[in-house]
């Protein structure tokens, strides 16, 4: 599956120290490993684990592959600060699929470096949070359509995701080459242990980008893991705060879908955040499945603010 390189690409960009994200003025976050001060480079993990498989860090090629991706993301302030404020939203919706799927919680990081946590479309046409290609995403039971595309539908993605590499993990017998092949296709890992010999991804010697694959994975996880050792201070009202919502189950067909978010008293803005599987402003649904729509928690007021802090009904 090809990836949209979001978490480890580019070059470095420097912030000031003491950064103030914009919002309320007691909102304090600062990044301190400032490139225009004295540079401060934590020290490498001595050990480190991917799903319950060890990574083999006595390996100096091993340790040289994660620096390099350590050291992007540590310094690429503005990309990595967006990635643990979307994680505070999004990780508690992927983390309980992940779990009663059976799938190791690590692959929440393999969703991070995927897209961003975003419901982006690569050069190869692979979208949402999980990039999944149209074939891929129907060949695991995602609807995709010009009205409906469930790709863009996170928990449904995610379970998709969830046998996807449940099957690549039966296939190719670890959890790390599960991830490769996320990123390269099983029948390319395949062919790759076969013609090399050999049956670890450590081992392997691939092209760039499913070489970097798993380092992105693990840089992702550490960071995000101890995030102040890495210099990123976040506080708590500075992180996005998870959609606080509402649902209602759709079996026939919306002649208009602004129409119908007026009726629900939100409005086509809203309706399209919380349902960014909608992809036409009307649905046939000939078929008449029925979906399930979210709409915010309370529609009364103040429709942003409803959707972060909204109570619970």
């Amino acid at each position: 599956m090809k990836t949209w390189l979001y978490f480890t690409a580019g070059s470095l960009i420097a912030l000031s120290a003491g950064l103030i994200i914009a919002g309320k003025s007691e909102q304090t976050s600062t990044v301190t490993n400032n490139p225009n001060a004295v540079l401060s480079v934590p020290n490498m993990p001595t050990e480190l684990v991917f799903a319950g498989e060890k990574v083999p860090m006595t390996e100096a090629e091993v340790m040289e592959r994660l620096d390099r991706e350590l050291l992007v993301n540590t310094f690429w302030h503005s990309n990595t600060i967006l990635m643990l404020k979307r994680a505070n939203r999004y990780f508690p919706v992927i983390e309980p699929i992940l779990k009663s799927e059976g799938v190791p919680d690590d692959f929440k990081y393999l969703c991070m470096i995927e897209s961003g946590l975003a419901n982006v479309v690569s050069p190869s046409n692979a979208a949402g949070f999980w990039q999944f290609l149209s074939s891929t995403g129907k060949r695991y039971g995602l609807e995709v359509s010009g009205e409906v595309d469930e790709r863009y539908h996170l928990e449904k993605a995610t379970k998709a995701a969830c046998a996807y590499l449940k099957d690549n993990k039966a296939r190719l017998g670890t959890w790390t080459l599960a991830a490769a092949a996320y990123n390269m296709g099983e029948n390319g890992v395949e062919k790759q242990l076969k013609s090399q010999g050999v049956d670890s991804y450590y081992d392997l010697h691939l092209n760039p980008e499913t070489a970097r694959y798993l380092f992105r994975i693990l840089a992702a996880k550490e960071i995000h893991s101890d995030a102040k050792k890495y210099g990123f201070k976040l506080s708590e009202e500075t992180l996005y705060q998870p959609y606080k919502t509402r649902s209602i189950e759709v079996k026939g067909a919306v002649e208009s879908w602004p129409e119908f978010a007026l009726e629900q008293g939100t409005n086509y803005k809203y309706l399209k955040i919380l349902n960014p599987w909608i992809r036409d402003r009307k649905m046939k649904n000939s078929l008449g499945t029925s979906y399930t729509v979210l709409l915010p928690n309370n529609t009364k007021t103040g429709i942003k603010k409803e959707l972060e802090e909204g109570s619970d009904e």
